[in-house]
């Protein structure tokens, strides 16, 4: 896919990376596939949102789906009962606000659509509940305002979660990132930054705590692996170097084994653009 020519909008990128077929399953793991309806069906049986929906227990009301997209997130959280507002810049058919209505019709579900960039969220203080943001923050022009405008319409007590942010360990590795995303040769628009640097501007933005999800701990940052796919994975890398699949299955099959390993896996682990979530609470009056 490198030396094809970048596209002038996301839409014209997606539907000529959907017309690929070596590149279907990329498609399927984007999301990107139609009919829409049944993309969005996938994404709420996943163990991405599964894992999303367990901070949402208990919580109800207004939810802001931040940079939504074609509407997937949207679909997840209206079908598990928010009132949802999809915040979308790009008015596309395929992957903008003209599918996410489309989408919201035919499922029959609260989905209101506004076209606006994050960074200057055209509600007032205090009017959400909840705010999603899949894979959005490292997309922000200015990362310092958009966390601050997520933190101003969220009302006291209420929950951001910025999910599948990429991260870099040095500045320099933002090169090597770009060169070897999917996508980004297409259109542009991806980045990457240190894990300080989105702490930083979410602390600064005012919220009270925040949890951060590393990259092998979360099947939101696991997808489109589980463990159970990823346990799959590196039985069959152990075996491609010392061919011994029984011993290497044995060895693995404690899900409790395989998380501890991955637990010591993330000290060494510094792939430029591993993915972090963070999920952040705004205090009570």
């Amino acid at each position: 896919m490198k030396g094809e020519q970048k596209f002038t909008t996301w839409e014209e990128a997606v539907v000529w990376l959907r017309n690929q077929p070596d590149q279907r399953q990329l498609v399927l793991d984007a999301f990107y596939d139609d009919p829409l309806i049944d993309a969005a069906e996938r994404y709420f049986t996943s163990a991405e949102w599964q894992a999303v929906s367990k901070f949402l227990e208990n919580r109800t009301g207004k939810a802001l789906d931040v940079g939504a997209g074609r509407g997937i997130a949207s679909y997840a959280l209206a079908r598990s009962g928010f009132a949802v507002t999809a915040l979308e810049p790009d008015p596309s058919a395929v992957v903008g606000t003209a599918a996410i209505r489309g989408l919201a019709t035919e499922a029959g579900l609260p989905i209101e659509v506004v076209e606006e960039f994050s960074e200057r969220l055209p509600f007032a203080d205090g009017v959400f509940d909840v705010v999603f943001a899949r894979a959005v923050l490292h997309h922000m022009r200015d990362l310092d305002s958009a966390c601050r405008e997520m933190f101003r319409v969220l009302r006291p007590g209420g929950m951001l979660i910025a999910a599948r942010e990429h991260v870099i360990s040095r500045e320099s590795d933002l090169g090597a990132f770009l060169d070897q995303h999917p996508l980004h040769h297409l259109y542009g628009g991806e980045h990457a930054y240190l894990l300080d640097r989105y702490i930083g501007a979410l602390r600064n933005a005012g919220f009270a705590a925040i949890d951060v999800l590393s990259p092998l701990k979360s099947p939101i940052n696991l997808f489109p692996h589980t463990i159970e796919t990823l346990r799959a994975a590196v039985v069959e890398r152990l075996t491609d170097k010392i061919p011994v699949k029984p011993v290497w299955r044995a060895a693995l099959a404690s899900r409790s084994v395989f998380t501890s390993l991955l637990s010591m896996a993330e000290r060494f682990d510094h792939r430029p653009g591993r993915l972090y979530s963070f999920v952040c609470h705004k205090a009570q009056s």
